[in-house]
């Protein structure tokens, strides 16, 4: 690692909050997904039980 001098605490503590932003995003995409998934499969069968 590259001696970042008196600005390693805040490139640092940058990568980490950059990091940590990254997985809440992935991880609300996620649960998103399998929420709207659930609700497309429910519409589905009440589609095809109406004809």
């Amino acid at each position: 690692m590259p001696d970042l001098g008196k600005y390693a605490d805040t490139v640092l503590s940058a990568y980490v909050a950059s990091i940590v932003l990254v997985v809440v995003l992935v991880v609300l995409t996620l649960r998103r997904g399998r929420k709207v998934r659930a609700e497309m499969k429910q519409v589905e069968q009440r589609m095809s039980k109406n004809g």
